[in-house]
């Protein structure tokens, strides 16, 4: 599992260019991404595709060599395969037939815009990318706010605007850190108040270009006594009209309205349609 670079090429580590050299097989993410890193270091390679859509059957495909004795070195497009990319399938599947698989570290956007923050934290969520849509996404928003931890996501241009809309109305009023391009030529890293996150981002157009990491602060303290806000919202439910719930549930749990409330309907959706 060979980590290759997020942006600027100087991050390869030596020991991820010795195994990607002596490899007998690179599978990649995508083989013309993978080809130019390739080429850019002078390495010839036997490139084959490994993605999100054949990852079961590529997985297949790389046991057959490995039983054959070729070595073989797993990479994604920018960062560690496995992380919120393809790759975990297949270590799974090659680690339940016996083989040996070998981590080759190297640079990450989830370390370098932590390590570039400023939060104070005592724990992190990685939550990788949000659901795109809908009451998974909505619920998805709710666990992630209840708790005392900072929380990290990864986010494409497209949807960062929405997606800063989103962690407003379930997070309320935190910081968080926007890094947009980690290791590129436009590289940005800047902590603004969640309120105006996603106006800030619309006045530039060139902020919302590029890939992003959010770093959203943590909590400084979650009032003793206080529980899982799905848990408490479901029991009220049972008992009380959907508003007065949720508004109990807001003061038993310190959790957002906004995000109490779209979980309030899904599960009254739920629950009428059984």
């Amino acid at each position: 599992m060979v980590a290759t670079p997020i942006g600027n090429l100087g991050d390869v580590t030596a020991r991820s260019l010795e195994v990607l050299r002596g490899a007998d097989v690179v599978a990649a993410e995508d083989t013309r991404v993978t080809r130019a890193l390739l080429a850019h270091f002078g390495i010839r390679g036997k490139l084959v595709a490994v993605h999100a859509h054949n990852e079961a059957r590529g997985a297949e495909a790389l046991l057959r060599q490995i039983a054959a004795g070729k070595s073989v070195a797993l990479v994604t497009d920018a960062g560690t395969p496995g992380v919120s990319d393809p790759g975990a399938a297949v270590v799974a599947r090659i680690r339940e037939a016996g083989y040996r698989v070998v981590p080759i570290p190297g640079a990450s956007a989830l370390t370098a815009a932590l390590s570039a923050s400023g939060l104070a934290f005592d724990g992190v969520v990685f939550a990788g990318f949000l659901p795109a849509r809908g009451s998974e996404r909505s619920a998805r928003l709710l666990e992630l706010a209840a708790g005392p931890w900072a929380v990290a996501l990864f986010e494409s241009p497209h949807r960062i605007v929405r997606t800063l809309e989103d962690l407003h109305a379930a997070f309320g009023d935190r910081d968080i850190v926007i890094a947009r391009e980690l290791t590129k030529r436009f590289e940005s890293i800047v902590r603004r108040p969640l309120g105006g996150a996603a106006e800030w981002v619309q006045e530039d157009p060139d902020r919302a270009r590029g890939e992003f990491v959010l770093l959203l602060e943590g909590r400084e303290s979650v009032p003793q006594g206080r529980s899982d806000p799905a848990v408490v919202l479901e029991a009220l439910l049972t008992e009380l009209p959907l508003k007065q719930a949720v508004t109990l549930a807001v003061k038993v749990t310190g959790a957002p309205r906004n995000a109490l409330y779209a979980q309030a309907l899904k599960m009254k959706k739920a629950s009428s349609s059984t």
